[in-house]
Parts: structure tokens; C-alpha cells; sequence
């Protein structure tokens, strides 16, 4: 899976980036009641502009993303100075207030999550395949803390499309399973389906339980 995923950026096979910040998070977000400065884990998250959206909008982020080309991609294209540092495992690139930490997502650990207070999800879910969904929603919850707030998008193909993956097709019922043991679960919306993919978009608000909530 990894490999499978360099190779899309190695060889410019990136037709899963939007050129555009999603229209759903600039519709949903705010009313997440994420506070201005929270810190928010975008995990998997490319050369996303939703990253520069959410730091437009007061928020530092810290985007983790195993490929390298992604990373320089992202600050090539951004404006401002930029800073390089190491926090083992990570290479960490600055820019702004947007923090892209390079390397493995299940490498990340809490006491490198100290300061975040949200999250935001549009491609990490929906790029992992069945067995490692599981143990992605049980290390989110584990680097997020209780009351924080978070947005979710997955993606659900049409019935009788099977199809591959990755973006792997994720239904309502798996996100609640995988989500609910330690989240609050909101569903917001689902939207058209996407002309010649035949995937259909859903946007879920998560809550993280814990005694703060």
C-alpha cells in the first residue's frame, strides 16, 4: 500500500488531488466550534489546499504525509519562508502556521500531539484499505483528546460497484463501527454523485468522548 502510494506521487499519478480547498469544509468547519488557534492533525494529507484554508482561518496545522514529493510540492507552491527540522522519525517542513511532518502516520505518537485540538480528514480514511482502517480510527483516537472536534469525508461508491482503491469506497455503517467506540458521531451530509466515478461523497462531525465532552 505504501509503495503503491509513492509510486502515484513519483509519477505524477495524483488525479485524487483537488486544485480547489472542498467546498464542505468551508461549509461545515465553522460550525464544528473549533476555537481560532486550535491546532488541527491532518492526517495523510498531501499538497491539500484545505490545509492552507484551515491556516487562513487561524488555525496552525500539522499535516503528516508519507511521500516526500507531496511535502515539497505543497511549500513549492506556498509563499514564505521555509523551515526544516527533525523530530525522529519525522523530517518536518515549516511554512506559516502549516507544520508537514514526513513520514508514517502509525509513527505519529501523543507526545508529539500535545497541542492539537481537531482534526480534519478528507483522504486519509478513504486511501486505506479494509484491514488498516481499523487501526487508523483507534490511533486517531488516540492522539486526540476529549472534546476535541472533527470533520470527516469519505467516499461510498454506487451500489453494485465494486471497484478498487485506493480512494477505497468506506459506507456509513463501516464509519460509525469504526468511529463510535470513541467519538460522537454526526452525520451532515452526503452529496451528488461524481460524474464518471460514480462515488458519492459523505461528511461526518466527530466528537471525541471522554469525561470533557
Amino acid at each position: 500500500m505504501a509503495l503503491n502510494w509513492l509510486e502515484r506521487w513519483r509519477e505524477g499519478r495524483i488525479g485524487f488531488h483537488r486544485p480547489q480547498v472542498h467546498p464542505a469544509l468551508i461549509e461545515h468547519w465553522p460550525l464544528l466550534g473549533a476555537k481560532p488557534g486550535t491546532k488541527v492533525l491532518v492526517p495523510l494529507c498531501g499538497k491539500s489546499l484545505d490545509m492552507r484554508w484551515l491556516a487562513q482561518h487561524d488555525h496552525p496545522v500539522l499535516g503528516i504525509e508519507l511521500a516526500e514529493e507531496a511535502v515539497e510540492q505543497f511549500v513549492a507552491e506556498g509563499t514564505g519562508e521555509i523551515s526544516r527540522y527533525r523530530q525522529e522519525p519525522f523530517a518536518i517542513c515549516r511554512q506559516g502556521s502549516v507544520e508537514l511532518w514526513c513520514g508514517d502516520f502509525f509513527h505519529f505518537h501523543i507526545e508529539q500531539a500535545a497541542e492539537i485540538d481537531a482534526f480534519y480528514d478528507r483522504a486519509a480514511l478513504i486511501a486505506l484499505p479494509p484491514a488498516t482502517r481499523q487501526r487508523y480510527a483507534f490511533h486517531l483516537a488516540q492522539l486526540i483528546p476529549p472534546s476535541a472536534r472533527g470533520l470527516v469525508i469519505s467516499l461510498m461508491r454506487a451500489p453494485g460497484d465494486e471497484g478498487g482503491g485506493p480512494p477505497f469506497s468506506v459506507c456509513a455503517d463501516e464509519v460509525r463501527e469504526l468511529f463510535e467506540p470513541n467519538f460522537l458521531v454526526t452525520h451532515l451530509e452526503d452529496g451528488e454523485p461524481e460524474e464518471g466515478s460514480g462515488f458519492r461523497e459523505s461528511v461526518w462531525a466527530m466528537v471525541r468522548r471522554g469525561p470533557a465532552v
